[in-house]
């Protein structure tokens, strides 16, 4: 296949896990990158070798670029998504799809009426971790799934991150930040979600950072920090997911479980590609660790632009779909809405599972 030019917009913390796996696929060809901060786009193709640095305005107006490869920080995904479908480009973007739902279905309708794909992070999910779960689900290793609960659980990012304060604002947050990936792989294993309630909490209205550069620097919290949701599938199973930046021991409780009518399954971390997978099935006090049927387990983010260029070239749907970034950017909304209004959160749109990767071997 011909290979798909990529231009990436946003050249912060996160690119360089992109530009480093990109420019390794033979599937794609990053040709370049843009920032508002034009030094930073410079730095960025100089350290990965890349023809152009250009202007946020430069990258867009090239046509010879297939794909944008969207990594703003979250208020701005909607903005760089829109602009670059309107410049007839198709869009990668990092999660969430947008900050309001409004934005988020903009962008949808805007890609079905100019015939473009939009695709969104997280593509963990692609991992061999997920990709081992959803085959032994598939296959009936737990028999008929009927709940699920999930755990993110940490003390925030201003101990660690070298500029947090965006992880407390508007479209930030536990839920916005961590919480696609928990869905996104809560939708993989068991399909579409129903309804939705929950509660959220700002727990402090003021964070100083720990981290370097910014130490001593203080945060004003504008989002939840504390979120417990509660989820019914259409399938007619039952999630619990609680995503926390309040709880500064972390904890010791497992990323997600899946419980089924013959057994449970242990998922690994959904922010990861691999991790153990284990299974403990009905009239058993052990846990068996089940081998990994797909690779994939190294930090790969990317893929999902590379499994979206070749959906492009093959004419078929790509995995880390539009609908199911929209999907669970409602779901995130959904609790939030269901805390402030003291209702159930009825879910208006919907989505199909991903198709599963063929196992190895």
């Amino acid at each position: 296949m011909t290979k798909a030019r990529i231009g990436i917009i946003g050249c912060g913390n996160i690119s360089n896990i992109y530009l480093k796996n990109l420019t390794s696929y033979e599937q794609v060809e990053v040709v370049a990158c843009a920032d508002a901060d034009l030094s930073r786009a410079k730095e960025r193709a100089e350290q990965y070798n890349l023809p152009h640095a250009y202007s946020v305005e430069e990258l867009l107006a090239d046509p010879s670029i297939d794909i944008v490869v969207n990594l703003t920080i979250p208020k701005a995904h909607a903005e760089i998504s829109i602009r670059a479908l309107e410049a007839g480009k198709h869009v990668y973007g990092e999660k969430p799809l947008a900050v309001t739902l409004e934005e988020g279905a903009r962008i949808l309708e805007l890609a079905q009426a100019k015939g473009l794909h939009v695709a969104c992070a997280p593509e963990t999910f692609l991992g061999g971790g997920i990709q081992t779960c959803r085959k032994l689900i598939d296959e009936g290793a737990i028999g008929t799934p009927v709940a699920a609960s999930g755990f993110m659980l940490c003390g925030g990012h201003e101990n660690w991150h070298p500029d947090p304060g965006f992880y407390y604002e508007v479209g930030g947050g536990p839920m916005f930040d961590m919480g696609p990936y928990y869905l996104t792989a809560l939708v993989t294993l068991l399909g579409p979600i129903r309804r939705v309630t929950g509660s959220a909490v700002i727990t402090h209205a003021e964070r100083t950072i720990t981290s370097e550069p910014k130490r001593g620097q203080k945060i004003k919290v504008e989002t939840a920090t504390h979120i417990a949701g509660v989820l019914d599938f259409s399938s007619g199973a039952v999630g619990t997911l609680i995503t926390s930046f309040d709880t500064a021991a972390g904890s010791s409780l497992p990323s997600i479980e899946i419980y089924g009518s013959a057994g449970t399954l242990r998922v690994p971390d959904p922010n990861h590609f691999g991790g153990e997978v284990q299974l403990r099935r009905v009239g058993s006090r052990d846990w068996e660790t089940i081998p990994l049927t797909h690779g994939n387990t190294d930090n790969n983010r990317g893929i999902g632009v590379v499994d979206m260029a070749e959906a492009i070239a093959e004419g078929r749907p790509h995995r880390a779909s539009g609908a199911m970034a929209f999907h669970v950017l409602e779901a995130m909304h959904g609790f939030h809405i269901a805390s402030s209004e003291n209702v159930h959160y009825s879910m208006t749109s919907s989505c199909e599972r991903p198709a599963p990767l063929k196992a190895e071997g």
